[in-house]
């Protein structure tokens, strides 16, 4: 077995007097698609933001690449969340002045990358997604379906190593909802990312390899046979 990639301990989350995380442990593999799952307000979402050094856990420790997040200065840790971290949210949250091109090219112009170089980048990952159609119109100009394949093609533009994907079929019909996970599971199997996906939904967990579970505050792994 291969050491895990990003890896939770024993982690506490607070806000003000209500506890969202309390002992809180996940590990997830390269390569590999992690399902976490439970009700609204278990703390599935608040875990991924730990995990992404967004926000820092009150106690326990969270691990990438076998550093210590905690312990990473806050500028370091904002190039790792842009260059080997990508994010799919379930609204996309595109930049609505943007073109679509423009919002997938956007994480490669902030890394340095010259704006020719970057969007050709950024047309070939909206080609494989099936959406290079839209690439000239602002988010406002396209379907739901087809913003979150926008989304998600500025989530894999950098080559990340993990994938956060939190409720990113929720705002989707059944249809478009299958679309995005099958094309989403997919690239990232080709390019070997992990994906800790947050979702309440079992249709969606479905594409996982296995489950963790949150409940008030606590999880509980789940092998699938």
């Amino acid at each position: 077995m291969t050491e895990p990639l990003l890896k939770a301990d024993a982690i506490v989350k607070s806000f003000g007097p209500t506890k969202a995380l309390d002992g809180a442990s996940i590990s997830v593999r390269a390569g590999e698609v992690v399902a976490v799952m439970g009700p609204s307000g278990s703390g599935k979402s608040t875990m991924l933001h730990c995990l992404a050094g967004i926000i820092q856990p009150d106690g326990g420790t969270v691990s990438y690449a076998g550093k210590d997040l905690g312990a990473m200065p806050d500028v370091p840790r904002s190039a790792l969340r842009r260059t080997e971290f990508g994010f799919v949210f379930q609204f996309g949250q595109l930049v609505p002045e943007l073109t679509c091109i423009e919002n997938v090219a956007l994480p490669l112009r902030l890394g340095g990358r010259k704006r020719k170089d970057a969007e050709r980048q950024a047309r070939e990952w909206l080609a494989r997604l099936e959406v290079d159609d839209v690439a000239a119109k602002r988010p406002g100009e396209v379907s739901g379906g087809q913003g979150q394949r926008v989304a998600v093609a500025r989530a894999l533009v950098t080559g990340p190593r993990v994938i956060f994907a939190d409720e990113p079929t929720g705002a989707l019909d059944s249809l478009n909802g299958e679309h995005v996970m099958r094309l989403l599971t997919d690239t990232s199997r080709e390019t070997g990312a992990a994906i800790i996906l947050v979702t309440h939904e079992a249709r969606v967990a479905a594409y996982a390899d296995r489950e963790v579970i949150v409940r008030d505050g606590h999880t509980r792994q789940v092998e699938f046979a």
